[in-house]
C-alpha cells in the first residue's frame, strides 16, 4: 500500500474515532441531563418530538445528533441549547457558555435554582454590556 493510502485510511480511522467519541460523549451528556431532570427517555421524546428509539440511540452514543435535534432536546430539557451545541463540537466555547454549562450540570441544586441562576447571570452581563457601551473611549495620544 502506497503511503498516501496508508495516510488516508490512518485519517479516516481517526476522523471515525473522533466522531465515536463526540457521540458518545453528547449521548452520556443529555443522558445525564434527563436524569438530573428526573425525566424518563419517553418523556424526553414526547416532549421533545425526537423519537424514543433514536433518543435512546443518541444516548448510548450510536447517533450523533444533528443540530435542530439538539434544540429541540434542550428546549424539551429547559436548557439552553448552546449548551449542548458546545458539547457536541457544533460551536466553540465560551466564557459564558461555560458558566451555563456549570451550572445546568450541577446536580445539587434543582432545575428552579439553575433557572434562576441563569437568569441573573443572563442580566448580568446584559447589564455589563450596557455599561460597557456607555463608557466613553480615552486616548492615550492625548
Amino acid at each position: 500500500m502506497p503511503p498516501e493510502e496508508k495516510l488516508s485510511a490512518k485519517v479516516s480511522t481517526v476522523a471515525s474515532d473522533v466522531a465515536s467519541t463526540v457521540a458518545s460523549d453528547i449521548g452520556s451528556f443529555i443522558r445525564d441531563l434527563r436524569e438530573n431532570a428526573q425525566v424518563s427517555v419517553r418523556q424526553l421524546a414526547e416532549r421533545s418530538g425526537v423519537s424514543n428509539p433514536y433518543l435512546s440511540q443518541v444516548e448510548r452514543g450510536l447517533r450523533k445528533p444533528s443540530a435542530d435535534v439538539l434544540n429541540q432536546i434542550a428546549k424539551a430539557l429547559r436548557i439552553s441549547a448552546e449548551v449542548l451545541y458546545v458539547r457536541a463540537g457544533i460551536l466553540e466555547p465560551s466564557e459564558q457558555s461555560q458558566v451555563r454549562d456549570a451550572i445546568v450540570t450541577d446536580t445539587a441544586i434543582t432545575e428552579r435554582q439553575k433557572q434562576v441562576l441563569l437568569d441573573i447571570y443572563a442580566s448580568f452581563i446584559q447589564q455589563n454590556e450596557v455599561t460597557h457601551e456607555e463608557r466613553p473611549t480615552h486616548d492615550s495620544d492625548g
